[in-house]
């Protein structure tokens, strides 16, 4: 299977927030999008974590 379940963790607080799924052959790279954080209650950068 090429998509796979990951974890986005906020980058201020450092909580993990989000899961989604992305496709690893069309984008092997790291996920970086603008989500809301509620710790934070604000739009904050989340990246993919391991």
């Amino acid at each position: 299977m090429a998509r796979e379940i990951i974890q986005l963790q906020c980058t201020e607080c450092k909580n993990k927030n989000y899961s989604t799924t992305k496709n690893k052959r069309k984008h092997p790279s790291r996920v970086e999008t603008k989500k809301y954080c509620p710790f934070d209650r604000r739009h904050t950068l989340h990246r993919e974590v391991k």
